[in-house]
């Protein structure tokens, strides 16, 4: 079972529109005419929702030339280009099957009052092709100093010089420093030295 739900995984689109029964939408079909290839339009009114995972379809009505016409279309098939959401319905029903007796204005559903029209996209799965990678933290290399180091502390008040520090035995010890104070610490030497 997990071999078919692996597979059926793979093909499925990775974001998929927000439609609901009663929207009018449109509907970017690619269709195939011999060797050449074009995106054809339907718009209507949803219908009817069905199904779910890599088999939910969803059908559209719409009246053209005088001719209810229904399509169903799979909501995770290649062919389906993408899918607008023109208006959005007011519907109180999961099927709308009582629009196919209706002609004209009456065909249509209520539009919802304030509703926003966007194209909602919910993502179904996540491309695990960019992993992130994990940043390993990498310790500086420690610095081995036998000198030891004066420094002056800047208060934002008043500037006191610290205090010498007063060797100890503990000095001769191997003291870890990051890098880039051991540079400033080498400078230093190096600057004395040359006075």
């Amino acid at each position: 079972m997990d071999i078919i739900k692996s597979i059926e995984h793979e093909q499925q689109k990775s974001k998929v529109p927000v439609l609901n029964v009663g929207d009018t939408v449109r509907v970017h079909v690619r269709i195939k005419e011999g060797n050449r290839e074009r995106i054809q339009v339907f718009e209507g009114i949803i219908i009817k929702k069905q199904g779910g995972g890599s088999n939910e379809t969803f059908t559209v009505r719409r009246i053209s030339y005088g001719v209810g016409v229904e399509k169903t279309f799979l909501l995770h098939s290649p062919l389906v280009e993408k899918v607008e959401v023109v208006r959005v319905g007011k519907a109180r029903r999961a099927r709308l099957f009582y629009l196919r007796d209706r002609v004209g204005k009456a065909s249509k559903t209520k539009e919802k009052i304030g509703a926003r029209i966007e194209t909602k996209e919910v993502v179904v799965k996540e491309d695990m092709t960019e992993v992130p990678e994990t940043e390993e933290q990498v310790e500086a290399p420690a610095i081995e100093t036998t000198e030891v180091v004066e420094q002056e502390v800047v208060d934002t008040v008043k500037e006191e010089p610290v205090a010498e520090v007063e060797e100890s035995p503990k000095a001769e010890e191997v003291v870890e420093t990051p890098v880039e104070e051991a540079k400033e610490a080498e400078q230093t030497t190096e600057t004395e030295e040359n006075k």
